[in-house]
């Protein structure tokens, strides 16, 4: 009897030995899609499965998430359609569990839809007109559900401007769809990156640089040709220059072999006209 109290008493232990917890569990979120993320610990079993509750901190009670229920490791939660208080403050935790075994629930920090989601980065183009830029902008992809919210959100655009050239940049701010960035140089390349900002969100992810030239550049072989006519003139300028100075001196010099001789010629008239004796 006693040998059968002992194994009866092994069984309901084993039974009764809980699961490791998991870790790490989160909620992250892109343009309002919100995914809850965890980690299983390393002892559990292949075969146990997780199942995800949320709390609102205005209703405070769980509820099991029914899409979430019986998770495999390392499954993600999708709680979009779920956190649908936009205003409001969620927790979510997460438990192992598998035949007459569980863990204990493993709770995610708290959450705000609007404030704790990253923006990313709107959709737009670039092109040049002239002196300026024109950059028409598209709101940035996210959830269907929450397209109002989103628009809300992006209230306003950071824009930086980088000059190809030298790096040299700049910053402005706009609401507009269509943007015009004036007063840049004709035929130059700059780069244009976009950042939304809000009030009530700080979580923003710049776009990548987007390019184009204020108008077309000139063709190369047309700047070979300009620089080859600058340095055609230049040449002739030179030539013209130092053939004006080289006659200025030729001329120089003939006047005064020419005065020179007048000068030899009168004297020597003078000395024959005049009796020797009249010029001493």
């Amino acid at each position: 009897m006693g040998l059968w109290t002992l194994l009866l008493l092994l069984l309901l232990l084993a039974v009764c030995v809980s699961l490791p917890a998991p870790a790490n569990v989160s909620i992250t979120s892109y343009n309002m899609e919100h995914i809850l993320r965890f980690w299983p610990d390393l002892r559990t079993p292949a075969d146990a499965r997780f199942t995800v509750q949320i709390h609102s901190t205005r209703k405070q009670q769980w509820k099991t998430v029914a899409e979430c229920a019986e998770l495999t490791a390392r499954q993600t939660c999708n709680l979009t359609s779920k956190l649908k208080d936009t205003f409001g403050y969620y927790v979510a935790r997460v438990q192992a569990f598998r035949t007459n075994q569980t863990s204990s629930w493993t709770t995610s920090n708290l959450f705000h839809p609007l404030a704790d989601t990253v923006l990313g980065p709107p959709e737009f183009s670039v092109s040049g007109c002239g002196n300026c830029l024109v950059l028409q902008v598209r709101d940035a992809p996210g959830s269907l559900l929450y397209q109002e919210e989103l628009k809300d959100l992006h209230t306003e655009m950071e824009l930086n401007v980088r000059r190809t050239r030298d790096g040299a940049e700049f910053k402005l701010k706009s609401h507009q769809q269509e943007i015009v960035i004036s007063y840049l140089q004709p035929g130059v390349e700059y780069c244009v990156s976009i950042t939304f900002m809000s009030f009530i969100n700080r979580n923003s992810v710049p776009s990548e640089y987007r390019c184009a030239f204020t108008s077309p550049p000139p063709p190369q072989h047309t700047l070979f040709l300009v620089l080859g006519l600058l340095g055609g003139v230049t040449l002739l300028l030179v030539i013209v220059v130092g053939r004006f100075i080289f006659s200025r001196k030729v001329s120089l010099e003939l006047l005064r072999r020419h005065l020179n001789r007048s000068v030899h010629t009168k004297n020597t008239l003078l000395e024959s006209k005049w009796p020797l004796w009249l010029l001493k």
